[in-house]
């Protein structure tokens, strides 16, 4: 079938991005689905800064890629030998699917997964195969979802069912932003109630970690960011604290609101002064999370003797250390219920061909979560 499609061609165009339009709105044609995947009719999909940094060339990626990886949708038509889902099933996507068989697999750490990273690196799907095309020319997917399009061929092991009384759009948010911030603080920094925590960096995923906080009963939940409006924004959104760290005395601040150091930091900013802070904010004995994707050459400097003298933990986080089939429904759950309002993040709402322009908003700092509806 054909259906319209964003595709970045090249890396790296200069900005303002509603100027030099990296992503081209092009008709594509989409494969059917082959053994193990779907098709499925998009709904909603979220703009990301791990897609913005495949678009500014801190994250290369062969070209060219149909871009996006947080979403929503319906499947329309399934392959051969799929069992779990059938037409009108409506999903979140998945942007690190599961084999199921690899050691990280078995040890439930399926975003750790090795067939799925192989895939991604070379622009399939687990599946092994490629299913878009233009004019005869192969177009890569985007970690196997490539949402950014009115419809995708994926892999089922790409997909989650959810109740279809949960409402699409906000549903989307749950694939990425939710999955990985709420994740990130809730599995991999293990959070528990009356624990201290600092959010460092405030973007969807950053907000979406200070709700998990929130949620999870911290005591004290300090969001710091370099940006004034944001900052008011995680203090409407349950922020008992805020820093701005472009303050000289930021972490001088943080630490005497914690009493010497929060028990847990998370970093989302994904640049490397942000978790440079986030790390000394953690007390002794505390633990830092990093779930930010800054560019593949970009160093910290760290002292290892205050690993050793202060027993800190510094531990990454990809997907939020999340099993889909598990949190997408809890978290859907606790969408439902009020306890993770992530509406709240949306601060604009896109046509496909609105793309780019939302791109250099995300670039500029002046959204937070913006949705493209189809």
């Amino acid at each position: 079938m054909r259906t319209r499609g964003a595709v970045l061609e090249r890396m790296g165009l200069p900005r303002p991005y509603g100027d030099s339009r990296p992503l081209r709105i092009a008709e594509v044609e989409l494969d059917d689905p082959g053994p193990g995947e779907l098709l499925v009719r998009m709904v909603a999909a979220g703009l990301c800064h791990s897609d913005l940094s495949s678009i500014n060339g801190d994250r290369p990626r062969a070209m060219p890629l149909l871009l996006g990886h947080e979403a929503s949708g319906v499947v329309q038509a399934v392959g051969p030998h799929v069992s779990r889902f059938a037409p009108g099933d409506h999903v979140v996507l998945v942007f690190a699917p599961s084999c199921g068989h690899c050691l990280p697999c078995a040890e439930g750490r399926p975003a750790l997964c090795e067939p799925a990273a192989v895939a991604a690196g070379q622009g399939s799907l687990i599946t092994g195969a490629k299913r878009i095309r233009e004019g005869g020319q192969v177009i890569d997917h985007h970690i196997g979802v490539s949402a950014f399009a009115e419809h995708a061929v994926v892999a089922e092991a790409s997909c989650v069912r959810i109740d279809p009384s949960i409402p699409l759009d906000r549903a989307a948010l749950l694939g990425c932003a939710v999955l990985t911030g709420v994740g990130a603080v809730i599995n991999t920094g293990a959070l528990k109630a009356g624990q201290s925590c600092a959010i460092v960096g405030l973007g969807g995923v950053g907000l979406a970690a200070l709700l998990g906080a929130v949620a999870a009963g911290a005591r004290q939940v300090i969001a710091v960011d370099i940006s004034d409006q944001k900052l008011q924004v995680a203090r409407d959104l349950g922020a008992t604290h805020t820093v701005n760290s472009r303050d000289p005395d930021a972490l001088a601040q943080l630490r005497q609101i914690s009493g010497g150091g929060v028990d847990l930091a998370v970093e989302l900013a994904g640049v490397v002064p942000a978790l440079e802070f986030a790390y000394e904010a953690a007390r002794r004995g505390g633990t830092v999370v990093t779930a930010g994707l800054p560019n593949p050459d970009a160093r910290m400097s760290l002292a290892p003797v205050t690993l050793t003298a202060g027993e800190k933990s510094l531990k990454g986080s990809y997907m939020g250390s999340c099993v889909p089939m598990r949190d997408i429904p809890r978290f859907a759950e606790m969408m439902m219920a009020g306890k993770l309002p992530i509406e709240k993040l949306v601060t604009h709402e896109l046509t496909l061909d609105q793309i780019n322009e939302g791109f250099e908003r995300l670039a500029d700092g002046s959204a937070i979560r913006q949705l493209i509806r189809f």
